[in-house]
């Protein structure tokens, strides 16, 4: 398996599931897991791209 693969998939996970949330009393932690989400996603893209 492609290192990085792992967290950019956990990422688009955690951005879904968050989305999910953003039209709930809870805003403020959607936005919050949406961001750590976002974050996965970048740092298993930068994987993805520097193990070619």
């Amino acid at each position: 398996m492609r290192e990085g693969l792992i967290p950019a998939v956990l990422g688009t996970v955690v951005i879904a599931s968050s989305a999910a949330f953003l039209g709930s009393k809870y805003k403020m932690a959607a936005t919050g897991v949406l961001g750590f989400g976002l974050a996965h996603v970048v740092l298993g893209a930068i994987d993805l791209f520097e193990h070619r």
